[in-house]
């Protein structure tokens, strides 16, 4: 699934592509994408309207209109593209919002996982109901206030989408490897403090990330590491582990994040 620095990135490419540019024309190529109303009925009440700001929830994106919301979630696949109408049409180029005679924003996804949904209260959206404060943004309060207590490891509860909202299987992994801390730990476990040190590393992490737009697989970074056969840690060099915590497969190093 998306991670907050991608859906940070393409929160960037609406900004720029598309803020405060009249909506001309939208194309449904594909209607599988769309979620709650047809792709008529999101072409009418879109046309004629502009785009005034981006808003990016967790893994959520949010194109305001001064109308109705465009929330848009990109699975795994998922991604936007600021292109020349002369632009050949790419095969996964699902809805294509024609913005005057030289720009389109393109919704491009391979394997439609998720999609578009359209609101005209976004607050209230079901799809937003209950999402913890964002990873980015967060306070020590809250972060520590959400963690605090809780049941379960670590890293399932970094990766709660209801607990704190952004974060996926890399981040968490990259985050709990940067704090010395191991991806079972149980949460409970931790006092204000450690909790206060991790969301500062979780915070640092993320401001590291967000400009390649991605979580890097860059020297030093553990992320970079994940997959090599006889990986070893960036850190201390001791051969890093994989396993399942919390359902998903786990990387972390046994020496600096011991059990």
């Amino acid at each position: 699934m998306p991670e907050l620095p991608d859906v940070e990135a393409d929160r960037t490419v609406l900004r720029d592509c598309a803020t405060h540019r009249t909506i001309d024309r939208v194309d449904v190529h594909d209607a599988g994408v769309v979620h709650g109303v047809t792709p008529q009925e999101l072409s009418r009440r879109l046309v004629g309207r502009r785009f005034t700001r981006a808003e990016r929830r967790g893994k959520w994106l949010l194109a305001h209109t001064g109308g109705p919301t465009l929330l848009l979630h990109f699975g795994m696949t998922g991604e936007l593209h600021c292109c020349s109408p002369e632009e050949e049409l790419h095969p996964h180029d699902r809805v294509v919002f024609a913005l005057g005679r030289h720009r389109e924003l393109r919704f491009r996804d391979q394997r439609k996982l998720k999609g578009m949904w359209l609101y005209d209260e976004p607050d209230s959206a079901p799809e937003l109901r209950g999402q913890g404060p964002d990873a980015l943004t967060v306070s020590r309060g809250d972060f520590v206030a959400a963690l605090a207590g809780r049941r379960g490891s670590l890293k399932s509860a970094l990766m709660d989408q209801s607990v704190v909202a952004g974060l996926g299987n890399l981040l968490a992994d990259e985050v709990l490897w940067r704090a010395r801390l191991a991806p079972d730990h149980p949460t409970a476990e931790l006092d204000d403090s450690a909790l206060a040190d991790l969301r500062t590393t979780m915070r640092r992490t993320l401001s590291e990330s967000l400009p390649t737009g991605r979580v890097p697989a860059a020297e030093g970074w553990l992320t970079g590491r994940r997959g090599d056969s006889d990986a070893t840690c960036p850190r201390c060099g001791t051969r890093l582990r994989e396993g399942r915590v919390a359902g998903r497969t786990t990387v972390w190093c046994p020496h600096c994040q011991p059990e």
